[in-house]
């Protein structure tokens, strides 16, 4: 395998790949790409078994031929050469030799035949989807993921759409059993929709942030996507992202969002924020718990721990119902805050035993609940 390949385009497609390749050195493989010299192009392919990429960007092929290497070293090595074109070479022993100007490296291999089957799909059922919507979609759902891998079906997004009217709504719930986000967006140009999500599908934590990466890092407003049999899969023109969907039952999120919440409370997002970002500081470091103090047009925000001391901050709100407190981990309230950019938030409240609501004030279709905890 012999090919000559410009920095720039070479670089662009190993920084894609380097991300997918498994870094826990589970099966040791993985911490390789695949490199593939063919028509013209080089070809890479990278996996760590749940989520799989391929890219391609032109290149001259001298000799075709296939080698498996380790990502990180050529990702660090192409970082760090001059503009301009690189040669490559493949050495007998599986080495890549790799040249520039007066200046030659030579990185260890292992034989093409050791990278596992790399996963394929057929299908041309791609729909194009606005990248702007559903990487905001992301952004505002992914920090409820859970992290306990005992309760796998929640370790992504539960992702469906459905037809309201004559339009296509997408719908993304998050939920790691102490909070739940919900976000449902209008996707215009979809009238001819391929992939139908009744159903919903679940998408792995990894796999929503490639699908994020994936969309920062090419310049196109559409992205397509696909279903093809457990796998979720989105390309733009050289690149192809698929994604291993989590097999099981998405709990009932419906059930979850409380309903007729009689104190309701509008308060600037910004100053809530810089506020409990304060406050925090002298919580539980481990819990965050922090109590809000309800009373006549004020909220009042305090913390406490006998190891570092206590806070009390007051914001002026738009409240005008009888005075109560309840109690919410600050980590889970910022996490909100910070995933809104509207200038009011309106907060809900049955007791304070009872999950609380949050919402942009114009935005009826982001919302988010928190489980309450005692102080």
């Amino acid at each position: 395998m012999i090919f000559e390949v410009e920095k720039e385009d070479f670089l662009k497609m190993i920084t894609r790949a380097q991300n997918i390749v498994e870094k826990r050195n589970t099966m040791p493989v993985l911490v390789n790409v695949l490199l593939e010299a063919k028509d013209n192009h080089i070809k890479i392919f990278a996996t760590n078994l749940e989520v799989s990429l391929t890219d391609k960007c032109p290149a001259v092929i001298k000799t075709e031929g296939k080698v498996a290497i380790s990502a990180k070293n050529l990702y660090e090595l192409t970082k760090e050469l001059s503009e301009g074109t690189l040669f490559f070479e493949k050495q007998k022993n599986n080495w890549l030799k790799i040249q520039q100007n007066k200046s030659r490296y030579n990185i260890v291999g292992i034989n093409p035949d050791e990278y596992p089957v790399f996963p394929t799909f057929e299908t041309n059922e791609f729909t194009k989807i606005q990248s702007s919507l559903l990487k905001e979609m992301i952004e505002k759902t992914i920090y409820s993921v859970s992290n306990d891998e005992t309760r796998y079906h929640l370790n992504g997004v539960y992702f469906e759409n459905f037809l309201e009217g004559s339009s296509w709504k997408f719908k993304m719930v998050a939920t790691d059993g102490h909070r739940l986000s919900l976000i449902q967006r209008t996707f215009e140009k979809n009238n001819d929709l391929k992939v139908p999500m009744q159903n919903g599908v679940i998408i792995p934590r990894k796999g929503l942030y490639e699908i994020k990466k994936l969309i920062d890092s090419c310049d196109y407003d559409e992205i397509e996507m696909a279903i093809e049999g457990a796998q979720l899969l989105f390309k733009t023109d050289a690149t192809v992202l698929m994604i291993r969907l989590i097999e099981g039952k998405y709990p009932n999120y419906k059930q979850l969002i409380p309903q007729n919440l009689k104190e309701n409370i509008s308060i600037n997002r910004e100053e809530l924020l810089s506020s409990l970002k304060r406050v925090s500081l002298l919580s539980n470091q481990k819990s965050k718990g922090v109590t809000l103090n309800f009373s006549g047009g004020k909220m009042e925000i305090t913390s406490n721990n006998p190891d570092l001391g206590d806070a009390k901050e007051e914001l002026d709100v738009d409240y005008k119902g009888k005075d109560f407190k309840i109690g919410f981990n600050a980590r889970y309230i910022l996490d909100v805050l910070t995933s809104i950019d509207e200038v009011d938030i309106d907060l809900s409240f049955k007791d304070h035993l009872s999950p609380g609501l949050m919402k942009p004030n114009k935005d009826n279709g982001y919302t988010c609940v928190i489980m309450p905890m005692k102080i």
